[in-house]
């Protein structure tokens, strides 16, 4: 089969690696457009097109995925199959076009956490386990018929980072299997089925929303369990985050300190050499990897070191 493939971020490169170490026959690459990151503003290139050049693959960037000569450039590789992973929302126009139509990688076990964030939400909500699924694309986003999916424990202490790379790897053996029961013939879509909650009623399934800066401000009048989740959850990727006189304080990992505070919800208690604690309305967040505004990443200790509090 003719495949083209399509994605940006580093959790796509290991899909395509994968695509082609199983000799699998990619005709093109469609990823974003190159744009300006970092103190210089230097043109980035995303991770899908610096490996698919590598590899001698065209690589198409549209700015608008209606784009006319965009639609004509991806009717002319003739491809059976596309493939999406981590990429954007795609017009019909676009995901309607190959005779095998377009399956989609998708990090979570679907219904559940659809949406642009879903393994950042799986951590924050505390999740045991996760897991990726392929789907076929339809209209509404991440609702087609399920092909496959896998199931993956999430770790009491595993972040965000932690969780990606694991799903990364699986996701990338199951879509090689996927493709593969495509061009034998031997796949078929399971309807998403509903979910039902503890009293056995049908319940709405979790969603997964970009992630914004609000959603990482941190309440410490939250119970310590739920921000020590927000915490791993937003690890190492964009980082929780709180305020310390005045400046942005990102957060990267914790622990739990089962002490009843005798202080206001956010107080600060530290012994300024080894420790750093903020109080929840329950516990002590346990303060073990930071970053200050304007300063790198670094361990509670070292930042203690140079910081009067």
């Amino acid at each position: 089969m003719k495949i083209i493939f399509m994605g940006t971020p580093d959790f796509a490169v290991a899909s395509l690696a994968a695509l082609l170490d199983a000799g699998m026959n990619v005709v093109a690459v469609v990823t974003t457009p190159d744009k300006p990151a970092g103190r210089g503003q230097k043109m980035h290139e995303s991770a899908v097109k610096q490996y698919a050049l590598a590899k001698n693959i065209p690589v198409l960037q549209p700015v608008k995925l209606k784009d006319p000569d965009f639609v004509e450039a991806l009717k002319s590789f003739n491809a059976d199959l596309q493939v999406v992973v981590a990429f954007r929302m795609l017009p019909e126009i676009v995901w309607n076009m190959p005779p095998k139509g377009t399956i989609n990688l998708h990090a979570s076990l679907l219904p559940d956490y659809r949406g642009a964030a879903p393994i950042n939400w799986a951590v924050i909500n505390g999740e045991q386990k996760s897991g990726v699924s392929t789907f076929l694309l339809q209209h509404e986003i991440d609702t087609g018929d399920i092909l496959f999916s896998e199931e993956v424990s999430i770790a009491e202490d595993d972040t965000a980072g932690i969780l990606h790379d694991k799903l990364m790897n699986v996701g990338a053996t199951l879509l090689v299997r996927t493709v593969e029961a495509i061009a034998r013939g031997e796949h078929q879509g399971t309807p998403q089925q509903k979910l039902l909650n503890a009293n056995g009623e049908i319940r709405e399934p979790k969603m997964a929303p970009k992630i914004f800066k609000d959603t990482c401000k941190i309440d410490w009048n939250k119970p310590a369990i739920e921000v020590h989740n927000h915490i791993r959850g937003l690890s190492p990727y964009p980082a929780a985050y709180t305020t310390l006189q005045e400046k942005t304080l990102k957060i990267f990992a914790s622990s739990i300190v089962n002490e009843v505070p005798r202080m206001s919800p956010g107080s600060v208690s530290s012994d300024g050499k080894t420790y750093l604690r903020f109080a929840t309305n329950d516990a002590f967040i346990d303060v073990q990897e930071l970053q200050m505004e304007g300063k790198k990443r670094m361990t509670v200790t070292e930042f203690l070191r140079g910081f009067r509090l």
